[in-house]
């Protein structure tokens, strides 16, 4: 029987299992305190836990933790490190300096199904969901004890590896974990969700009651071309997107975050950015505007700063609160749409599984590539329920 995450579970379910060892409720929030707050991963040194119910779970469950195979600092203090996982698939997460702010960013999935053109992660397709512990711990492993500060992080944006919405459960349950008092107790207004635009998600998700941000990846204001850009608007096109935006639910003071990512003579026309304040009318939103970061293999270019300032201008004239996102850690592979499963660039290290094992499966010569249409497909059925 597969030994049990405690790093995967809530408080009711901590208290459901150890209900199994015949415990009392109370016990849940110290196995939690253990796990979440005090970040220890061997069930002996949990000495508030009686002898035999430590034995008990030592058979039973285990801590998790990420391996850290590489860590690579850009020449402006952005950081990227990559961990391996349980199986030996890799995932990026990166720590971005701003002063005040030091955002984090995490991933949710080892590549990604939605084929966004722009996007590295994209380009090697969907290998796996990752679990609730494993978002977790990219958080954790920034929070062991003796630093200092403690957290060297304020925000956490989900914006790293994968399409959040589309490894629903795991992202849920891990926002879950990192917001409550029980768990890793970070604030749900220092949390940002970003999503490509999976309706159907989006409208469950705003139903949870996670009080998180929101940040949606628009990038077009015609259905043609997004739909060029990104597969997934052929499921769920403009119209439908933003109408799903203008019923989310949200707090007083909160906005939605529209991310727009300028590529030079395809989106960034003064034409553009006449929709665009058309499309977001009457919306409680800021608008992200970000110069293209070029990838190997992405037909599109990074536009003039003057193009960009124009496209901004526009958007400020017109009552649209807009903004100029900088690129952090390009020299190192680090800014938005760059981060990629990719373990043959990397380094091994001592202890860390081999190479053969870390690098994605190949595709035989007769099946097909994530094409257009594969990935309309894989749209449609991560959208399903």
């Amino acid at each position: 029987m597969a030994r049990i995450d405690l790093r995967d579970l809530t408080l009711p379910e901590m208290a459901a299992l150890l209900e199994e060892a015949g415990q009392p409720a109370y016990r849940a929030r110290q196995l939690c305190h253990w796990v979440y707050q005090r970040l220890v991963t061997d069930c002996a040194q949990m000495s508030d836990l009686p002898l035999a119910l430590r034995q008990w779970l030592a058979e039973r469950c285990y801590v998790s933790t990420l391996t850290l195979v590489c860590r690579q600092q850009s020449v402006d203090g952005t950081e990227k490190f990559l961990f391996a996982l349980e199986d030996g698939r890799q995932i990026e997460t990166v720590l971005i300096p701003a002063p005040p702010r030091r955002t984090l960013c995490v991933s949710t999935q080892v590549g990604c199904a939605l084929g966004c053109r722009f996007c590295l992660t994209a380009q090697g397709g969907l290998v796996r969901h990752l679990r609730p512990a494993e978002i977790v711990n990219q958080v954790l492993f920034f929070c062991q004890p003796g630093q200092t500060p403690p957290r060297p992080f304020t925000n956490i944006v989900f914006m790293g590896m994968g399409e959040p919405l589309d490894n629903y459960r795991g992202t849920v349950q891990a926002l879950r974990i990192l917001t409550a008092p029980w768990g890793v107790g970070i604030s749900p207004r220092r949390i940002t969700v970003s999503t490509s635009g999976l309706v159907k998600r989006l409208e469950a998700f705003g139903k949870e009651g996670l009080k998180v941000n929101l940040a949606v990846s628009l990038n077009a204001t015609t259905d043609e071309v997004r739909s060029q850009l990104m597969p997934v608007n052929k499921a769920y096109p403009l119209a439908r997107l933003l109408a799903a935006c203008r019923a989310y639910p949200l707090a007083p003071r909160q906005r939605i975050t529209f991310e727009y990512v300028l590529l030079a003579g395809v989106n960034d026309s003064l034409a553009d950015a006449q929709r665009l304040v058309k499309l977001l009318q009457g919306l409680r939103c800021k608008v992200n505007l970000l110069p293209f970061n070029e990838i190997p293999g992405a037909p599109y270019r990074r536009p003039d700063d003057e193009t960009v300032q124009r496209f901004q201008a526009y958007l400020l004239a017109h009552g649209l609160s807009a903004f100029v996102r900088q690129s952090r850690g390009r020299d190192i592979s680090a800014a938005c749409g760059q981060l990629r499963y990719d373990a043959q660039a990397q380094p091994a290290l001592t202890g860390t599984p081999p190479l053969a094992m870390l690098t994605p499966p190949r595709r035989s010569q007769g099946q097909e590539k994530p094409g257009a249409r594969a990935e309309s497909r894989r749209v449609e059925s991560a959208s399903a329920d």
